[in-house]
């Protein structure tokens, strides 16, 4: 009998421990991609909501330079685009997304500064693009300075339309949205005279269906914007596999048809694929 109790101690702890270990196999199938591949996923950070740069479609899929980046890098790490999962990254969380490991690496118009940089390592630049203005297509604003007296419109609490205002056209009318897309249905009403961010996130909803032959940008370059790929601190070896990938698709004109397919619809002069490692001040 004593035997007999022994035994049954002695499986029950046998079930348990390899439960415990069937468990530990399950949760380590689908991480933020600290594998090589194989059967693993990977998560990486984009926005949902910039068009020709991140955008959810209304089908569930994706689209967008930082998106087709993102999968270019990702296949060079060993993940096929079936095992890629696509995470919303805000631009107020993409630090602690990288911090608290939500995400491998984020793509998501991610300019390179010295504050970020104290938080996060970055691979790249993988795009360099400068803020701009975007206007209706018969607008004879061609300078900063025009803005005198028009209404300008940016999103609530960015530093664009500040950088305007502060710096090259003080008597602008500023008026702040919650997002870009009331900006642009303002623009398109006559609302206001012009809208400032980045050319490339402009250039992305000026190449929308809807707007095709709407809107123009200004062609002007107010800063220089260094795009990079968000990487934990720390995590060195990702980021250079990641500066490695995007060496080749530079190489292989991936990130010239990149360029094209997402951008090319509102004529946006981008600049020459960018040496990686080198930040245009």
């Amino acid at each position: 009998m004593k035997l007999r109790k022994i035994s049954a101690a002695a499986a029950t702890a046998l079930v348990l421990a390899l439960t415990a270990t069937a468990c530990g196999d399950d949760s380590d199938s689908s991480d933020t991609g600290s594998g090589s591949g194989g059967g693993d996923k990977i998560k990486i950070g984009i926005k949902f909501d910039q068009p020709g740069l991140g955008l959810k479609e209304p089908d569930g899929s994706f689209s967008g330079f930082d998106v087709d980046v993102a999968t270019y890098v990702a296949k060079e790490l060993g993940y096929e685009p079936d095992q890629i999962e696509f995470v919303e990254t805000k631009s107020a969380d993409r630090e602690n997304a990288l911090a608290r490991g939500d995400v491998k690496f984020i793509a998501a118009t991610y300019s390179i500064n010295d504050e970020r940089a104290e938080k996060v390592d970055f691979a790249g630049p993988y795009l360099l693009a400068h803020q701009d203005l975007l206007v209706k297509a018969d607008s004879d604003i061609t300078e900063s300075t025009d803005l005198n007296g028009k209404n300008l419109c940016s999103v609530t609490g960015s530093t664009s339309a500040q950088n305007v205002k502060n710096d090259f056209a003080p008597e602008a009318n500023l008026k702040e949205n919650s997002g870009y897309s009331e900006c642009i249905a303002a623009l398109q009403s006559g609302a206001v005279d012009a809208l400032t961010t980045d050319d490339s996130i402009l250039a992305g909803f000026a190449a929308q269906e809807q707007y095709k032959g709407q809107f123009k940008l200004a062609g002007l370059k107010l800063s220089n914007e260094n795009y990079g790929i968000g990487v934990k601190k720390g995590d060195t070896e990702t980021v250079n596999k990641i500066n490695d990938a995007l060496e080749k698709m530079v190489s292989d004109k991936a990130w010239d048809q990149a360029v094209q397919d997402n951008f090319g619809p509102a004529n946006y002069k981008n600049e020459p694929a960018p040496k990686i490692g080198d930040i245009v001040k």
